[in-house]
């Protein structure tokens, strides 16, 4: 089946392109047949970027220098939420041996 006229117009490869401009393909923003003039590009040569470059060592000093410096922050949260822990859990032994129910009732039973 073909396409019509008024459905290829203006379409890249359509039936006019080859009588618009001389052959050029007229679809907007298509430069791949215009020269451009007043364009400069720079590149750096794959060869010469090292992205990776001792990732691991600097990874290790400076991840440890990162660290050591925070520590003065979550030291002091971690050891008062730690000791509470011990605490409770000594204070729930001792409330469930026959100490902490001889002394919380006053009786045996």
């Amino acid at each position: 089946m073909r396409s019509t006229p008024i459905r290829s117009d203006g379409m890249p490869g359509g039936a006019f392109s080859s009588l618009i401009l001389k052959g050029r393909n007229p679809w907007w923003g298509d430069t791949r047949n215009l020269k451009q003039r007043g364009i400069i590009t720079y590149t750096i040569s794959p060869f010469r970027t090292r992205a990776a470059k001792n990732i691991f060592q600097d990874w290790l000093f400076n991840g440890y220098r990162r660290l050591a410096g925070q520590v003065p922050y979550w030291i002091v949260p971690f050891a008062i939420g730690y000791g509470t822990y011990a605490w409770a859990k000594r204070r729930d032994a001792w409330q469930n041996s026959k100490a902490g129910h001889l002394a919380s009732h006053g009786h045996e039973h």
